[in-house]
């Protein structure tokens, strides 16, 4: 069992407390040492039977939940969590891969890109082009990870910048490259301080426990 409590870098001032519940020990301690790297106070836990027990949920503003999370595990944890903070943001990863959990959490973060920042994302599936809809001229960085082995219980992962640029306000279009899979694949997009989370290719059957729309888009719900 792992846990690591909810903790920040020393001086860091971080806007909210995470906590990540999952699997795989790798993916926790990756994920965690990047939140706290960028400044927010993040713990994991792979001990679902006491994580109620070893957290003051109170504490906590966001409750990420690993794709292996069985799904009646999932629903009573939110629940009793729920119960002790109903302001609690929920957050269903889309896989085992830390930087993307990280950025799916600046994304709930950030909120409303669209509003905030003048961000828009849109993927089509059939060119397998991310379009970039931007309000003004933003620093852009688009990256591809996907899963590259499922073998429980640590899976593996890898990722590709595919674009990392100062980009003028309007429209823009990164297409994937052969190399990123038609399965277990996302993107995330990063303009100015706004981050978007997408999935590119679904997870194969039997590789996780959550459940997403079957289309693809840029706006995937960040709680299940």
């Amino acid at each position: 069992m792992l846990t690591l409590p909810i903790e920040a870098a020393p001086e860091s001032r971080p806007e909210s407390r995470v906590l990540i519940i999952g699997r795989s020990e790798n993916v926790l301690s990756e994920a965690v040492q990047i939140l706290r790297g960028k400044g927010q106070a993040a713990g994991a836990s792979n001990d679902f039977a006491d994580v109620m027990n070893l957290f003051d949920m109170t504490g906590v503003d966001i409750v990420v939940f690993g794709g292996m999370v069985p799904p009646g595990t999932k629903e009573l944890l939110r629940k009793q969590i729920s119960d002790r903070n109903p302001a609690m943001t929920f957050i269903q990863g889309f896989a085992g891969i830390a930087g993307l959990i990280v950025a799916q959490v600046q994304a709930s973060l950030t909120g409303d890109a669209r509003a905030q920042t003048g961000l828009a994302v849109t993927y089509d599936p059939q060119t397998r082009t991310v379009d970039l809809h931007l309000d003004r001229s933003e620093d852009v960085q688009v990256v591809a990870w996907w899963a590259t082995s499922f073998t429980p219980p640590e899976p593996r992962s890898t990722s590709l910048m595919l674009l990392d640029a100062g980009l003028p306000a309007g429209q823009h279009a990164v297409t994937l490259p052969g190399e990123v899979p038609s399965q277990a694949s996302f993107v995330t997009v990063t303009a100015g301080d706004a981050v978007q989370a997408l999935i590119v290719g679904p997870m194969p059957a039997g590789t996780t426990m959550a459940s997403f729309p079957q289309s693809p888009t840029a706006r995937q719900p960040l709680s299940n």
